[in-house]
């Protein structure tokens, strides 16, 4: 009898085994389950933090806008210059590294001396376009030189309607060289000639300044500086100019 029992006893110990079993194994499986959920779930939120596009740039540098009116400015001081100041702009590229039409640009530089009829105020809302003179770095060969003026007219976006001329100089650039990156110093021979530095306490003068332009093209980084001198000596826009004293310049970074 007592055999008898424990051979009962057996199956039922077997039966309960298998079901202990079975159970944790679905209970890991509910585990397995939901940490995998959750993963996807954290992929989910990620991914549109992450950039679509890993791509480096084509072309990327630096680069210094000079305008002949006040940038960084209060709303009464840009009123007071709208249609008489600002009609006038100096942009300058400093290839770091790149290419444009499939040729090598690195190290060489760009300038796009712009004029226009009105002032040159938010593109976005008010975009305006005029002629320019163009100076290319006299370091480039010919093929180079065909590539920065291209260069230069298509990163303007839409800003340069017509090259009135273009020029060849010797362009001697230090930009964003102080803690604040607003610093800097460009000459292209006799026909550029720009120094900035950073803005200050002493350069607020109604104490609502703000950005109150953006730069003129799509840009990284964008810092605010005061101009100490900025000239234009050339010909091809029919005048020159020389602005001293304005909060006018942008110091930044561009990638295309």
């Amino acid at each position: 009898m007592r055999r008898q029992n424990r051979m009962l006893r057996q199956p039922r110990l077997l039966l309960i085994l298998t079901l202990t079993f079975q159970s944790i194994s679905s209970r890991n499986e509910i585990v397995f389950m939901k940490t995998k959920l959750f993963a996807i779930g954290c992929a989910v939120l990620i991914a549109p933090a992450l950039p679509l596009n890993a791509t480096p740039p084509a072309i990327s540098g630096d680069y210094l806008e000079v305008r002949s009116c006040d940038v960084y400015t209060g709303p009464c001081f840009a009123n007071a210059e709208m249609g008489l100041a600002g009609k006038e702009g100096i942009l300058v590229w400093s290839v770091k590294q790149g290419q444009w039409n499939d040729v090598d640009l690195s190290g060489l530089k760009v300038i796009a001396v712009v004029s226009t009829d009105q002032t040159l105020g938010d593109q976005t809302y008010q975009p305006r376009s005029g002629k320019a003179v163009l100076i290319v770095d006299e370091r480039a060969t010919a093929v180079q030189r065909t590539a920065l003026a291209s260069f230069a007219r298509s990163i303007s976006d839409g800003l340069i309607r017509e090259v009135a001329a273009v020029e060849s100089a010797d362009i001697q650039t230090t930009l964003g060289t102080c803690a604040k990156n607003g610093c800097a110093s460009v000459t292209a021979g006799d026909l550029v000639n720009i120094t900035t530095r950073c803005l200050g306490g002493q350069d607020h003068l109604c104490g609502n300044e703000e950005v109150y332009y953006p730069p003129l093209i799509p840009v990284d980084g964008a810092m605010p500086a005061y101009t100490e001198i900025a000239s234009f000596q050339g010909e091809g826009l029919n005048k020159t100019w020389q602005s001293t004293g304005q909060r006018s310049s942008f110091l930044a970074r561009f990638a295309r």
